[in-house]
C-alpha cells in the first residue's frame, strides 16, 4: 500500500484551533461488511506523536501508516503546537490541553470509541485522555510515554532531554542533529535529509514559541504536578501495552517499572538494540506486536466500556 502525505491529509477546527491530521484504512462501511474481522480491528486507531523539535504525526508515524492501515482505520493527529496544526499558547498542563483538542477532533469525526497509541509526549496525552474519558478508549499502546515514565535509577534530566534543552537554547542544525542522535541506536538513520526536514519544521513561524509554551507547562509550579501521570497510573483500567527501546536515552527503560507495577492490566515489550523511536528503528516488530495486542480486544457492554473496556 502506497500512501502519499497529501492524499491522506485532512484538517478540522476545534474551538477555534485548526488541527492537521492524516487518515487511512478501511471505512466504517467496509468494516461492517467484514464480519470475520476480529473485534479489536473494528475500532479505529488514533496515534499521537512525540514532542521533539520538528516533530509531527507524519514524521513519527508516516512510514508506519500503510502497515497499520491494512488492519485499522488509522488516524495520525498533529497535536496543538506541532506539524500543520495551529500553535496556540498552552493553558494548564500540556497533556490535558492537548487531550481536550484530540477529543474534540474525534467528536467531529463521529468516533466515539477507539484504540489509542502515544509516543513520548503523545503517550502522556494518551494517558491523560484515557484517565479523563475511560469510556472512549479501548486499549492503550504507550511508547516510552512522557509523564508516566518515572526514572528510578537514571538522573534527570536524561541525555535526550538535555539535548532537547540545548536545541531550545541554541537552535542550530548541529544541536538538532545531536538531539536526533539520542533517539536511535542506529546512527545511519540520522541522515542530512532528516535533520534538514526536522530543522525546517522546528524553526517555522510559531514553532519555537509553541515548544517553549509546551515546555513551560511542565516547569510552571501551578501546572507541572498535573503532568506527573505516574501518580495516577493505578486509575487506568484499559489493557495497556508499554513498549520501550532497551537503549532509550530519552525516557530510559527503568522508567517503565512504576507504570508496569501500578497499571492493573499492563504488560511490557522491550525492543533490543533500539532507542526512543521504536516505530522507526524496530518498525516491523513494533507493528506486529502492537497489532496483535490491539486485535485481541473484545468489546463488552456499554456499561463495561464505561470502566475502560474491561475484557
Amino acid at each position: 500500500m502506497t500512501l502519499t502525505q497529501d492524499d491522506v491529509r485532512r484538517t478540522a477546527t476545534v474551538d477555534g484551533v485548526t488541527l492537521n491530521y492524516y487518515e487511512a484504512g478501511p471505512s466504517v462501511e467496509e468494516v461492517a461488511q467484514q464480519p470475520s474481522r476480529d473485534q479489536g480491528s473494528r475500532l479505529p486507531l488514533v496515534m499521537l506523536h512525540g514532542g521533539g523539535p520538528g516533530a509531527s504525526s507524519w514524521s513519527n508515524f508516516g512510514s508506519a501508516l500503510p502497515g497499520f492501515a491494512r488492519d485499522f482505520r488509522t488516524i495520525l493527529i498533529d497535536q496543538p503546537g506541532f506539524g500543520g496544526s495551529d500553535k496556540p499558547a498552552v493553558e494548564g498542563n500540556y497533556f490535558r490541553f492537548s487531550a481536550k483538542y484530540v477529543v474534540g477532533l474525534l467528536d467531529q469525526l463521529g468516533i466515539d470509541r477507539f484504540h489509542l497509541l502515544g509516543n513520548s509526549l503523545g503517550g502522556g496525552t494518551a494517558v491523560r485522555l484515557a484517565l479523563e474519558h475511560p469510556e472512549r478508549v479501548a486499549r492503550l499502546v504507550l511508547m516510552g510515554p512522557g509523564g508516566l515514565s518515572l526514572n528510578l535509577f537514571h538522573a534527570d534530566p536524561t541525555e535526550g532531554v538535555k539535548a532537547l534543552m540545548n536545541f531550545g537554547a541554541d537552535p542550530t542544525r548541529d544541536n538538532l542533529r545531536a538531539f536526533i542522535s539520542t533517539m536511535v541506536v542506529n546512527q545511519a538513520l540520522v541522515t542530512d535529509e532528516l535533520v534538514e526536514e526536522r530543522y525546517v519544521d522546528a524553526t517555522a513561524p510559531g514553532s519555537r514559541e509553541a515548544m517553549a509554551s509546551m515546555g513551560a507547562s511542565f516547569w510552571n509550579p501551578d501546572t507541572y504536578e498535573d503532568g506527573m501521570l505516574w501518580r495516577e497510573a493505578h486509575r487506568l483500567r484499559q489493557h495497556t501495552l508499554l513498549t520501550w527501546g532497551r537503549e532509550d536515552r530519552v525516557n530510559p527503560l527503568d522508567g517503565a517499572l512504576v507504570a508496569l507495577k501500578t497499571i492493573p492490566k499492563a504488560q511490557l515489550h522491550v525492543f533490543p538494540n533500539c532507542g526512543h523511536w521504536a516505530q522507526i528503528e524496530a518498525a516491523e516488530e513494533f507493528r506486529q506486536v502492537a497489532t496483535a495486542f490491539l486485535s485481541n480486544h473484545v468489546e463488552r457492554t456499554r456499561r463495561g466500556a464505561a470502566t475502560g473496556g474491561a475484557e
